[in-house]
C-alpha cells in the first residue's frame, strides 16, 4: 500500500472529502487536499535501501471551527502509525473563506522486490 492510499482511506473513513494535487470541482465546506513531498531510503543494508520513507502533506481547509477536525486527524493519523512532522495555521483565506491547517506526516514502508 502507498502513502496516499493509505491517506485517502483513512480520511474518507471519517467523512472528509480528499484529492491529491488540488481539489477539482466545487469544494465542500470541510476537504482535505494531500501534497506529496518527499520520498527517501533512509535505511540501508548490504548497499540496498530497505525501507521507503515517503512523507506528504495534508492541507485541511475548512470554513467552519478546523480545531476539533483539526485533532480529530492527528488522533486518527496517531494510531495509524503515521509520525507527524509539522502542524502549522497557514492563513484564512479571504476570497474563499476557508481557513488553512497544514499537517506533515512520514511513513516507513518497505521495499517490495
Amino acid at each position: 500500500m502507498s502513502i496516499l492510499s493509505e491517506l485517502n482511506n483513512l480520511i474518507e473513513s471519517i467523512g472528509l472529502s480528499v484529492e491529491t494535487g488540488v481539489f477539482s470541482g466545487t469544494p465542500p465546506n470541510e476537504y482535505v487536499v494531500l501534497t506529496p513531498l518527499t520520498d527517501s531510503f533512509s535505511v540501508f543494508a548490504d548497499n540496498s535501501p530497505q525501507l521507503d520513507v515517503s512523507e506528504v502533506r495534508l492541507s485541511l481547509f475548512s470554513k467552519n471551527n478546523y480545531l476539533n477536525r483539526k485533532n480529530q486527524l492527528v488522533k486518527l493519523l496517531l494510531q495509524a502509525d503515521f509520525v507527524i512532522t509539522d502542524r502549522r495555521y497557514v492563513g484564512y483565506e479571504n476570497d474563499t473563506g476557508y481557513h488553512n491547517f497544514c499537517i506533515d506526516v512520514a511513513k516507513e514502508y518497505e521495499l517490495e522486490e
